[in-house]
């Protein structure tokens, strides 16, 4: 297929680098301030070596890229909430000129699903999003392929940050403030880490999966629940005392900040789970169980982020597509 990637962060630099290797052509690529766009493809390499050193992909304006002649959007633009734009937009415009769109933006799912799905519907293009829950776990393509009419719920450890501090904290009975400090140095966490500690991105997520079960269960898409974030009970790590966990540990059991979708609730909270347990994944790692009407428990782990992660779900949902 032929790829216009919007957006040239840790994601989008990962799927021009990597598109080649699953047999995919990248025709254009934008970032905030301009785009490349060459209708034979792009030079990867090229590309990359300009943004790293110039920090544009191109001359060209980044409408240019929306603009160009390919099969599917890969929409990796940064999260936004609300009304999700600039996100939501770009996907738009490809499904009005019957292109596919494949996300690594939570934004326009996580917020806008009804209107997403709509658009789809009357569009010859399709919408693919593995990308937004997990990173590299293929969380949302086995609900599908469950069928999430089969699915009671879904939950997990969802997001790496928050329980790489949390099992330092239990590790070396260290408090909050100096392991965040420690992750920070590392890399691991954001100067600003209000998003991951305090719940947020592991809430988008669940979100997301509220709306595939909702959507996925429902005889008609007008009789489904819409989820957005203002319906996620939330409660992050930031007062989780390094006392809780010591106690947790002398009981067989630690703290994860574990987040849950129904086709009813979204919740995120903090909870206690046996220590030598599936949902007590360590570092970075994540987790997703799927409980299943039929199946029993499913449970899926791996890297939730990083660039090559993420690239390789919104790879294979273009795989998908073909």
């Amino acid at each position: 297929m032929k790829l216009a990637i919007i957006g040239a962060g840790a994601v989008g630099r990962s799927v021009v680098e990597l598109a080649g290797e699953y047999g995919h052509e990248v025709v254009a690529v934008a970032d905030s301030a301009s785009a490349a766009v060459d209708p034979d493809g792009m030079d990867a390499a090229a590309v990359l070596e300009r943004k790293a050193t110039e920090g544009t992909v191109g001359d060209d304006d980044p409408a240019d890229a929306l603009a160009a002649e390919y099969d599917a959007l890969v929409e990796a633009t940064p999260t936004t909430l609300g009304d999700a734009e600039p996100g939501f937009s770009h996907v738009t415009a490809a499904l009005e000129r019957d292109r596919h769109a494949v996300l690594a933006n939570k934004g326009p799912v996580a917020e806008r699903f009804r209107e997403l799905r709509a658009l789809a519907d009357d569009s010859e293009g399709d919408v693919r999003f593995e990308a937004t829950v997990g990173g590299a776990i293929p969380a949302v393509s086995t609900v599908e392929d469950v069928e999430p009419g089969h699915v009671t719920a879904v939950r997990g450890v969802l997001n790496g940050t928050a329980n790489f501090i949390l099992t330092r904290m239990a590790a070396e009975g260290l408090d909050y403030e100096h392991v965040l400090a420690e992750a920070q140095d590392l890399g691991v966490a954001e100067a600003d880490p209000s998003f991951d500690v305090e719940g947020t991105d592991a809430a988008l997520k669940c979100v997301i999966l509220s709306n595939v079960l909702s959507f996925g269960a429902a005889d008609d898409p007008a009789d489904a629940r819409e989820f957005t974030l203002a319906d996620a009970d939330i409660e992050g790590i930031r007062d989780v005392p390094g006392s809780a966990l010591q106690l947790a540990a002398e009981d067989g059991q630690t703290v994860r900040l574990i987040g849950e979708a129904t086709g009813e609730t979204v919740r995120v909270a903090p909870r206690l789970v046996p220590e030598n347990g599936t949902l007590a994944v360590s570092g970075t790692q994540n987790i997703v169980q799927i409980e299943t009407s039929h199946a029993g428990r499913l449970n899926i782990s791996g890297r939730g982020a990083g660039g090559p992660e993420t690239a390789s779900a919104v790879l294979g949902d273009v795989g998908r597509l073909e």
